[in-house]
């Protein structure tokens, strides 16, 4: 028979094992969840400062109102509401360059700047400076988008962004990603003409980063955060429900307008 080798979850007749770890004596009541998720991920236990700086990016993440993904998994509720699951999984799709993707998107912005710095990362704030405007002028150049800047509430500053820096300086964590991305900060009005801040999403990525997890799996942590958040959203839909107002403030304040045909000519009604 073939055998298919795994390091995570294997049950025997008495026995599951996790990690190496018997799952019912090693594992539950004595691991956290947050913790948990990092060792699956990495295959190996978090410091107590890892899963500090990690469990913050998922309380950062995991719910900021009602976002496209909020009401997503609240309207496919309203319309199914014997598919939790289709709820939430309706919800976690919307995670993309917008919203949530950023995590990812910022985590290897910043990785492939840092890939550039010639004789390894900058040991000094003029250092960082320097990779960062280099950085941002290349990716306005090539017309890119600089993740991890803006917000469209969070105007002044988004109130998670210094608190993770905070946290990430507490236990020693605050690694390149996390300088760079401070750097662009600090620089980019200089390329962009206008001073935007740094926003939740991108310092969570920045984070996630300096801990050393898969960029692969970015986006995969800000949906894991987001899933908490979307069970919140679901149970407060079915206490206080708004899907339904929500669904007829567009059915019936909808505007019939004539129809317009796509760039590219006249549309024609034959076959």
């Amino acid at each position: 028979m073939p055998e298919y080798p795994t390091a995570l979850g294997a049950s025997s007749l008495d026995k599951i094992t996790l990690l190496g770890q018997d799952l019912a004596a090693d594992v539950m009541g004595e691991v956290g969840f947050g913790e948990l998720a990092f060792w699956l991920a990495i295959q190996r236990r978090p410091t107590p400062g890892e899963t500090r700086v990690f469990e913050a990016v998922l309380a950062a993440l995991a719910d900021h109102g009602f976002t496209p993904t909020a009401i997503t998994t609240r309207l496919t509720y309203l319309s199914a509401p014997d598919s939790v699951q289709g709820a939430l999984a309706a919800g976690l799709l919307g995670g993309g360059s917008r919203f949530l993707g950023v995590t990812e998107d910022c985590g290897r912005f910043l990785h492939d700047a840092l890939s550039t710095a010639r004789g390894g990362p900058p040991t000094d704030e003029a250092g960082w400076d320097e990779l960062a405007l280099a950085s941002v002028r290349s990716a306005r150049a090539e017309g890119r988008v600089i993740p991890g800047l803006g917000h469209h509430v969070h105007k002044e500053g988004d109130p998670r962004t210094p608190r993770l820096f905070h946290i990430a300086a507490e236990e020693e964590l605050v690694g390149p990603h996390l300088s760079l991305f401070a750097a662009i900060g600090r620089i980019h009005p200089q390329v962009l003409g206008r001073t935007l801040p740094l926003n939740g999403a991108g310092v969570c990525g920045a984070a996630l980063a300096d801990l050393g997890l898969p960029l692969e799996l970015l986006r995969a942590f800000a949906l894991l955060a987001r899933t908490a958040g979307l069970i919140g959203q679901l149970a407060e839909e079915i206490r206080t429900p708004v899907a339904n107002d929500i669904f007829l403030s567009v059915d019936l304040n909808n505007r019939a307008v004539p129809p317009h045909p796509a760039d590219g000519g006249e549309a024609s009604a034959s076959g």
